[in-house]
């Protein structure tokens, strides 16, 4: 019955939260500002511990860093995401994916992304994909973005206890933000990535309050989706309600 953080994990959200965290979970971030600084990110962090009639502590770490260089946005992130209560652990996952964005003219965009995943209770070992496609901003103002997405790729997955399987990908995203006040912003994304055998949809909404220039809070909901997940997996629907705090720089 885990009672404190473990030293590994631990050792993870130390090398993570200096990066940065994870403000946009599966898109090219918006087109950079005229103003913009050349170097950007920031780090979430949420943790909660219950003790009592039953003992459970939940821990997130994510971070996000950006740069830019001419037409090119670059983004690195990763995250950490570990569970346990009285039976032991209940969910334990690692991402780390870089993408790239070129602007070309007007409200167009190249994207490209390669993610490196580990889900220890997906049925999967781990996984890694990579995408390329076309994206648009349909929507671009001081107060709400739009930008939609789509292209082909590949995926290896390293499935537990059976074969490993190489497939090709189809993939399209949306991802919305809305300032709807001077200190409070909304995030919705979603993502779906189809092969032959199985189609994965992604889902993230949030709602962040800014505390001061540097630091938010933030509520989050993320949902993961396999259609046809491996015999070995737990579950086909993963569910993520997350509070957490955010620094900026």
């Amino acid at each position: 019955m885990p009672r404190q953080l473990p030293v590994w994990l631990a050792g993870w959200v130390i090398a993570l939260v200096p990066l940065a965290a994870l403000g946009r979970p599966f898109y090219s971030p918006p087109a950079p500002a005229e103003d913009a600084a050349i170097f950007s990110g920031n780090a979430e962090l949420g943790y909660t511990r219950l003790s009592g009639n039953t003992d459970s502590q939940t821990l997130i770490a994510k971070g996000n860093l950006t740069w830019l260089t001419g037409r090119w946005t670059h983004s690195l992130r990763g995250e950490v995401r570990h569970v346990a209560n009285n039976e032991g652990t209940t969910a334990e996952r690692y991402l780390g994916s870089l993408r790239e964005r070129y602007e070309l003219e007007g409200p167009h965009y190249l994207f490209g992304f390669a993610r490196w995943e580990r889900d220890r209770f997906s049925g999967y070992d781990r996984q890694l994909t990579a995408i390329g496609g076309y994206g648009r901003q349909v929507i671009d103002t001081d107060s709400q973005q739009l930008s939609l997405e789509a292209g082909p790729g590949y995926r290896h997955d390293v499935v537990r206890d059976d074969d490993n399987e190489d497939q090709a990908v189809a993939y399209g995203a949306l991802d919305y933000r809305w300032e709807f006040s001077p200190i409070a912003s909304l995030a919705q994304q979603l993502s779906v990535e189809a092969t032959d055998d199985n189609i994965t949809s992604r889902s993230y909404s949030a709602l962040t309050a800014r505390l001061n220039s540097r630091l938010a809070l933030r509520l989050s909901h993320e949902i993961r989706h396999d259609s046809q997940p491996p015999d070995t997996a737990d579950y086909s629907t993963d569910h993520t309600t997350s509070a957490s705090l955010v620094y900026n720089w």
